[in-house]
């Protein structure tokens, strides 16, 4: 293909993008939604086995790395996090419910302590007797590398797909500034018809991945699948494709 041509698909298909992430555009949730989700027992999103993406493209996260210290973006009581502090990683997550950190603790049999965060306010951070998993009770977006450090990985699966579409461009500078030099981030985003459901999880092509990203990372789309079930037919779907991007800083 021609540059020229080549730039006029590339503007064809942001274009096309653009105008399917208008539909979700104003779709707001708030903090408390989330929380009485929780309360609710409202958790369809929560997958009670290990990820597949994150299972089949570990090796290429750690990349011959031991001992990596993994972030897990509104972590929720994902048992990922368990499967990987078992194989000898340390696992930092963010949830904003005090119910969700608690079931995890409980349900994988793990003891814990509960501490207040100097650094925020009202915030609090739940960890391992073992000292290998700490989960802080917080928004997202009052976390910072300078409360919980930088990270060699970090598995976002459920969070970028969360986050308000109008807060993605803030959620994207968090996530940079949370990266280690040798960080590899593994993002798992989804594909449908954003005019039959409105989220979330919400619509984030590829396009936009690289917008956001693009500047400061190398992005490598590592696998695609039709993730079409049951559940999301039930939303009014007719197809639905998970994408799963590894991201890394790029070389200054």
């Amino acid at each position: 293909m021609n540059p020229y041509k080549k730039i006029t698909t590339l503007l064809k298909s942001w274009c096309l993008a653009n105008n399917m992430l208008a539909s979700q555009a104003d779709r707001v949730m708030q903090l408390g939604e989330w929380q009485e989700r929780w309360q609710e027992d409202q958790i369809g999103f929560h997958q009670p086995q290990v990820h597949k993406m994150l299972e089949g493209n570990l090796e290429k996260v750690l990349a011959g790395r031991t001992g990596v210290r993994f972030f897990f973006p509104l972590c929720g009581k994902a048992v990922d996090m368990k499967w990987l502090a078992d194989q000898g990683h340390s696992v930092v997550g963010v949830e904003i419910s005090e119910k969700a950190i608690k079931q995890f603790f409980d349900e994988n049999n793990m003891t814990y302590s509960e501490s207040a965060v100097p650094a925020l306010p009202g915030a609090k951070v739940y960890r391992s007797t073992e000292g290998n998993v700490s989960l802080y009770q917080c928004d997202l977006f009052n976390f910072s590398s300078s409360v919980g450090g930088k990270f060699g990985g970090i598995w976002d699966r459920g969070s970028m797909v969360a986050i308000n579409p109008v807060d993605r461009q803030k959620y994207a500078a968090l996530i940079i500034s949370l990266m280690a030099k040798d960080c590899r981030y593994l993002l798992d985003t989804m594909l449908y018809n954003p005019e039959l459901y409105k989220g979330p999880p919400f619509f984030v092509p590829n396009e936009q991945v690289q917008s956001l990203f693009g500047q400061s990372c190398d992005i490598e789309l590592l696998q695609s699948i039709d993730a079409l079930n049951d559940r999301q037919r039930a939303w009014g779907l007719d197809y639905l494709t998970e994408n799963v991007h590894l991201i890394t800083l790029k070389d200054n």
